[in-house]
C-alpha cells in the first residue's frame, strides 16, 4: 500500500514511525511544515517529522501551502493509496481528501469533539482526565467522524 504521510512535530513521528517499523507500507513521501528559526538564537531546525524521515530516507516535502495547485499536482503523481495525517498543521481540501484510493486516516491527540485545538493533551490533564488518541477518517467540514480506535487510551 502506498503511503503519504503529513505530519510536523514530536506527537507525529510516533506514527510514521509504527507505519515504517510494520514494514508492510511503502512510504513513498512524507509531508511537513517548513523549516523555521527557533530558540533564543533564531536558529533555523527542521521539523522532528522531517529529522525522522530524513533518518529512514523517505522523501521530504515542505510545501508553505498544499492547496496550492502545483503541490496538488505533485501530490497526485504520488499516487497514494492512503494519506495518514498526525497534527500536520493545514487544512486538507477536498480535492486532497478525495484523492487516495482509500481516503485519509487522522490521528488526533485527543477525544474528538471534546478537546480539540493546539493543546489537546495538556487540556486533558489538566481537567484530570485520561489522555486518548482518536483516529478517524478525514472529511471535508466535519468537525469529527467515526471513531476507528474507541477503545485506544494512554
Amino acid at each position: 500500500m502506498r503511503i503519504v504521510f503529513m505530519g510536523t512535530p514530536d506527537f507525529a513521528v510516533g506514527s510514521l514511525q509504527a507505519l515504517a517499523e510494520a514494514g508492510k507500507y511503502e512510504i513513498v513521501s512524507v509531508i511537513t511544515q517548513p523549516d523555521r528559526p527557533k530558540g533564543r538564537g533564531r536558529q533555523m531546525l527542521m521539523t522532528p517529522v522531517k529529522e525522522y524521515a530524513l533518518s529512514q530516507g523517505y522523501e521530504v516535502h515542505q510545501p508553505q501551502r498544499v492547496k496550492t495547485p502545483e503541490f496538488v499536482a505533485q501530490l497526485r503523481e504520488m499516487n497514494p493509496d492512503l494519506i495518514v495525517v498526525a497534527a500536520f498543521g493545514q487544512l486538507l481540501s477536498q480535492e486532497i481528501l478525495s484523492m487516495p484510493k482509500y481516503g485519509c486516516i487522522n490521528v488526533h491527540a485527543s477525544l474528538l469533539p471534546k478537546y480539540r485545538g493546539s493543546s489537546p493533551i495538556q487540556w486533558a490533564l489538566i481537567n484530570g482526565e485520561k489522555v486518548a488518541i482518536y483516529l478517524h477518517t478525514s472529511k471535508k467540514k466535519c468537525i469529527f467522524a467515526p471513531c476507528l480506535s474507541p477503545n485506544l487510551r494512554l
